[in-house]
């Protein structure tokens, strides 16, 4: 695949260009310039990261870097079981458990719920740093909404780092998994008070928070002109029996003023 002219390979982190000082240098620059395109794509493009990532695993699949961005290129793919395999591999070379909690959103994404949650109950969770441990609990908190266990998703999700007043990297994403769930256990004032929480610490919009709640709000707008609208109907409808009423009122009295004149006629007569 073609590199654009303005990709050099020294982009790329220093600890992962370390890692590719074992290979020939020619070697080393290929390589790094293909991550740099998974890294630079995989977002906007993960299809085209996909293929960058590929051509960096043939060409040094023995590199634990390049097992994981070959992970990451599957994963926003949702190609889970290829990239379960790259996760498992890096890890196997490192001897590192970042990637933990990916490894169980991908079990997640295989069908496989209830490995997820064992996987947030291993020991494995104790050595991740407070990032991961976030992660951790944002994947848990999903494999119970796979499961249909809404009540528990929420509990999952009640924790230190939510109730939190620091805004930290994670924050937003898991106020914003906390207001959904609530979203869908059907609490909507709750959930519309931490989609609000939630746009006040997603500083570089990261999360769709703000449209999440303009729809929250959108609908109580739509219910209250609805309601509104057959109130009006409503008064539309009695002011128009008042006139039908009224008319019928008006032709009675007249019908009977007819026959009292024919009467009186008759009298006269």
């Amino acid at each position: 695949m073609p590199i654009p002219e303005d990709v050099t390979g020294e982009e790329i982190d220093k600890d992962v260009r370390q890692e590719l000082q074992s290979l020939p240098k020619g070697l080393a620059e290929d390589v790094a310039k293909n991550l740099v395109m998974v890294a630079r794509l995989i977002d906007e493009d993960p299809e085209g990261a996909y293929g960058y990532s590929k051509v960096a695993l043939r060409l040094a699949s023995r590199v634990a870097a390049v097992r994981e961005a070959a992970g990451f290129a599957a994963y926003a793919n949702q190609k889970y079981s290829e990239a379960l395999a790259e996760f498992r591999a890096a890890r196997r070379m490192t001897g590192h458990v970042e990637l933990w909690p990916v490894m169980a959103d991908c079990e997640r994404g295989l069908g496989r719920p209830e490995k997820a949650l064992d996987m947030a109950g291993a020991p494995e969770v104790h050595k991740l740093d407070k990032a991961g441990q976030v992660e951790m609990r944002l994947v848990a908190a999903g494999a119970r909404r796979d499961m249909g266990q809404l009540d528990a998703a929420i509990v999952t999700l009640q924790s230190p780092e939510l109730a939190s007043n620091s805004v930290q990297p994670w924050t937003a994403r898991l106020r914003y998994a906390y207001a959904d769930a609530l979203l869908a256990a059907g609490r909507e004032d709750e959930a519309r008070e931490w989609f609000a929480k939630a746009i006040e610490s997603d500083k570089d919009g990261s999360t769709d928070a703000s449209d999440r709640l303009a729809e929250l709000d959108g609908v109580e707008f739509v219910d209250a002109f609805a309601e509104d609208e057959l109130e009006d109907e409503d008064e539309a409808e009695t002011e128009d029996a008042g006139v039908t009423e009224a008319a019928e009122k008006v032709v009675e009295d007249e019908e009977v003023e007819e026959v009292e004149e024919v009467d009186e006629g008759d009298l006269k007569d």
